[in-house]
């Protein structure tokens, strides 16, 4: 596994290198810059898609039985209704290019990096009525908190654009909507938020909820001038890891650190990851005292709370149910000025916190070769089947014919 997730981030490291080569090349050209992404999102699908969608899974494959079709008591009638109001906002040329079958592989095909050439209906072309309505569907599955987190993404990128002088391809508003399926009460559907560092799926079957992949980063994550200077995001989750990993006594820290130097980029599960097969690694759960458990608890809080209270409450509840085969793993130092990756990983979670080399800001950097804390990526999994709410979606195809 180690050998395969090397061969991967050496693969995103090259894609990076390319990307600044063609985004200098192209740069005083955007019709032939657009064009040229438009090549390299379909390269990114034709390769990410090839193999058809499994989930994270160990080499053993994927635990069977985890997931069940049941009632959770927490309505999703107000994300129903969000859905229906934006629907019924947009354009009938809006609505014909933003809707896709539930089972579609439009699910699949997001991706972090801004080349991407992505689907549905952007910010930048709704009107101020129509946006409103695409945030109120954004916020009627999130928490305050997820919902500020990603309006505070959305407008890092317009910070992004300011220190690039690129708004042809950054800002706040280049961001798409999706929805797959019919909003319905009992019928299976959901949406997506696609766009550079903010990737939201958000299925729904009945009141069952499935938000994940969830990709959230920036870089900057500071906003120090600007139209939106002193914005900042993913602090917490950056203090609470290093309090996690010290929190842990010498011989568990041993077994947390994969390695203590850190010189790439290290997430796993980002754009077109759906299939990775990652063992568990790091210092087991199972080995920790009542006030560990509780830490690491409160550190995958972090990311499950983006959610709505009430679907957050249920997720944290399955998380907590499988916290003893749950692992905590670790790389690069442990100092409040050192650059790391740590990931949660159990049968129910996958999370990634990564600092990363810099990518649009590679002038502004001390040295561009080496990750920085300015550039952070996370990404939220749900293993074993589960990403899109897929293995809901096949448990109701089997249950009821379509």
């Amino acid at each position: 596994m180690q050998h395969t997730a090397q061969i991967r981030l050496t693969m995103f490291a090259t894609a990076a290198a390319l990307f600044a080569l063609t985004h200098q090349a192209f740069s005083q050209n955007p019709p032939q810059m657009a064009e040229r992404f438009r090549q390299m999102s379909r390269q990114s699908e034709a390769k990410g898609l090839a193999q058809p969608f499994v989930g994270i899974a160990t080499k053993a494959g994927t635990e069977k039985g985890i997931f069940s079709i049941k009632s959770t008591g927490v309505s999703t009638e107000a994300t129903r209704k969000a859905a229906e109001m934006f629907l019924a906002a947009l354009t009938p040329e809006q609505r014909a290019k933003s809707v896709f079958p539930v089972n579609d592989d439009e699910w699949r095909k997001w991706m972090n990096q801004h080349f991407y050439v992505r689907q549905g209906v952007s910010f930048k072309e709704m009107n101020d009525a129509q946006r409103q309505k695409a945030f109120a569907l954004v916020g009627a599955g999130l928490s305050a908190k997820g919902l500020k987190l990603t309006q505070n993404i959305m407008k890092l990128n317009e910070t992004l654009a300011e220190l690039t002088n690129d708004h042809d391809f950054l800002g706040e508003w280049f961001y798409h909507v999706t929805l797959m399926g019919t909003p319905s009460a009992t019928e299976p559907w959901g949406w997506q938020l696609d766009g550079h560092h903010i990737i939201i799926n958000y299925f729904v079957l009945g009141d069952q909820v499935v938000m994940s992949p969830l990709f959230a980063g920036s870089e900057p994550v500071k906003a120090t001038s600007g139209k939106y200077k002193g914005i900042e995001i993913l602090q917490e989750e950056q203090k609470s890891g290093l309090a996690m990993i010290r929190a842990l006594t010498d011989a568990q820290r041993a077994k947390a650190i994969l390695t203590s130097s850190k010189t790439n980029n290290n997430n796993l599960g980002e754009a077109f990851s759906d299939n990775v097969v990652l063992e568990y690694a790091g210092a087991p759960a199972s080995q920790f005292s009542a006030a560990q458990k509780k830490q690491l608890l409160n550190l995958a809080a972090l990311y499950i709370d983006n959610m709505d209270a009430g679907h957050s409450r249920i997720k944290m509840d399955e998380v907590s149910a499988q916290l003893d085969k749950t692992t905590f793993a670790w790389i690069g130092g442990t100092e409040d000025s050192s650059v790391f990756y740590y990931r949660i990983h159990s049968p129910v979670v996958l999370i990634e916190f990564d600092h990363q080399r810099p990518a649009n800001l590679t002038a502004l950097a001390a040295d561009p070769s080496k990750p920085q804390q300015s550039h952070i990526h996370v990404v939220v999994r749900t293993p074993n089947g589960n990403d899109y709410g897929k293995d809901l979606l096949r448990q109701h195809y089997l249950q009821h014919a379509h």
